[in-house]
């Protein structure tokens, strides 16, 4: 699992730790972690999750008309940063 996947695991652990059903996704450059966010959560839970997804490199939130909340957060991967990235033919 890449490093993002790892880190995207660790964030979705610490939303259910605070009571939010989570869902993780991995892409090719990044991975993603979506949360339900209940009606119901308090200031200081709301506190906690901002502390969580801060981690992130971007997050947002989502809501519908229906009252239903999606809390998102991508976190990518990271370049690599020795070698010949491009390859030679990049290069010239």
């Amino acid at each position: 699992m890449p490093a993002s996947g790892v880190s995207a695991a660790a964030l979705a652990a610490r939303l259910s730790a605070l009571g939010l059903p989570t869902r993780v996704e991995e892409h090719h450059r990044h991975a993603s972690v979506e949360a339900e966010v209940p009606d119901t959560l308090s200031a200081e839970a709301w506190r906690e999750v901002l502390d969580v997804v801060a981690e992130a490199d971007r997050f947002g939130l989502l809501a519908t008309s229906l009252n239903d909340r999606t809390l998102w957060a991508v976190v990518r991967n990271a370049a690599p940063t020795t070698g010949d990235v491009g390859g030679p033919s990049h290069q010239r």
